[in-house]
């Protein structure tokens, strides 16, 4: 009987440490996301992110949600679209010498173009504006026509006098001399600008963080915390609702002190906590106030792919959109830059970029490209299904930015 007892007592013992909440120390975190951003996120559980298979998602109850509140249908239009059509309108491509644009655009059915110093520098702001409505004049589907106007080194306008006295200054200048107000009343001349002149996406606001002084991304950078550069982000994408001008969140997931990617791969070892609780901080800022697109770097992030580089990888991708519930358009940064140049060539990258789930391609081989992804889809490599998710996305943006629009 004693036994009986004893046993009974090992077994009671046992079911109650069971039972017992583990020690402070021993607790293992629900999340990987600090306090101070958990409440503009979901909860990251790190199980979610190693899924053995990635699937992009076709179609969610939020977008649904969003065609019902517009009124907007982009299967009227996507119904209706040739597959030549269909595959044109996920290019943002590098735009040609302005006087052949519009028959560019027309021939390969482009979704958007993207202008350089080349294309303003010898303009005048009356001859670029007559450039650019002749681009979008009759189209169907108007196009994206953007521009990188960051301030600063990266300008394609405000550095050339004919369109201001002097360069935008940086962000990171701006904040150290007058704080948010002095950044936003520049950003606001800026939109006044780019508006006057037809462009109607920029490609801005920087959120990456940089810290060291010798980094590429240093004095593009606002050269703040991650959360004084989440609220400055959500600043710029709130100003930019409502001058109703596209604004693009880059680069993805974040260059932290990280070599060029136009000169060569960039390979970022730290972990994922380390992004989590610092340098996606901002693109989380960005996401809550409803930005529609963000660009994505060409670094390889080895805590979530450690083989391809971010616009190529469908983990990625799959984490930015399932993990950060990112719905807007997803580009790639130019897939003419090196990083990518020296590991894929022009079909590959573009076909890898799409089947990842990328939504727009911006890049300078457009015509290479396009008869890829074109190729692809006949052949059956890539679905029709697939690419008509993106040309919902697109057209929902575009529909935001430019009201209602011809529908075929």
């Amino acid at each position: 009987m004693k036994k009986v007892f004893l046993l009974l007592f090992i077994i009671a013992v046992f079911l109650l440490i069971l039972q017992y909440p583990l020690s402070k120390e021993e607790v293992k975190p629900e999340c990987l996301i600090s306090e101070t951003i958990k409440e503009t996120c979901e909860i990251i559980k790190p199980s979610a992110l190693f899924e053995p298979e990635i699937e992009v998602t076709v179609f969610s109850e939020s977008l649904a949600n969003k065609e019902a509140e517009t009124g907007f249908d982009p299967y009227e239009i996507i119904d209706n679209l040739s597959d030549e059509e269909l595959v044109g309108q996920l290019f943002l491509a590098r735009c040609p010498e302005l006087y052949n644009a519009k028959g560019k655009a027309e021939e390969y059915h482009l979704g958007g173009y993207i202008l350089f110093g080349n294309h303003t520098k010898y303009e005048t702001p009356e001859s670029l504006k007559s450039y650019i409505e002749e681009i979008n004049r009759n189209s169907e589907i108007p196009m994206f026509i953007a521009v990188d106007e960051e301030g600063g080194t990266v300008s394609r306008l405000g550095q050339y006098s004919q369109y201001r006295s002097s360069n935008f200054p940086s962000p990171r200048y701006l904040y150290n001399n007058g704080g948010i107000e002095k950044v936003l009343d520049t950003e606001k001349e800026k939109c006044a600008l780019l508006k006057s002149l037809g462009f109607n996406l920029n490609l801005a606001p920087v959120c990456d963080i940089t810290t060291d002084p010798n980094a590429f991304m240093y004095n593009r950078s606002l050269g703040e915390s991650a959360e004084t550069t989440r609220e400055y982000v959500k600043s710029i994408i709130n100003l930019y609702e409502k001058e109703n001008l596209g604004a693009v969140l880059k680069h993805f997931p974040g260059y932290g002190n990280n070599r060029d990617t136009h000169v060569g791969i960039a390979i970022d070892k730290r972990s994922l906590d380390e992004l989590i609780t610092n340098d996606l901080i901002p693109f989380f800022g960005g996401i809550s106030e409803g930005c529609g697109g963000i660009l994505v770097s060409h670094t390889i992030i080895t805590s979530i792919d450690e083989s391809l580089p971010a616009s190529l990888s469908p983990k990625v991708l799959n984490f930015l959109r399932n993990e950060m519930n990112f719905e807007g358009v997803i580009i790639t940064d130019d897939l003419f830059m090196e990083a990518i140049t020296d590991l894929y060539g022009a079909k590959e990258s573009a076909i890898l970029a799409i089947k990842a789930g990328t939504d727009l391609l911006c890049c300078t081989e457009f015509e290479i490209q396009y008869e890829a992804i074109l190729d692809a889809l006949k052949s059956g490599e890539i679905s029709r299904e697939r690419l008509e998710e993106s040309a919902e996305r697109i057209l929902l943006w575009k529909y935001k930015l430019f009201g209602s629009f011809y529908q075929k």
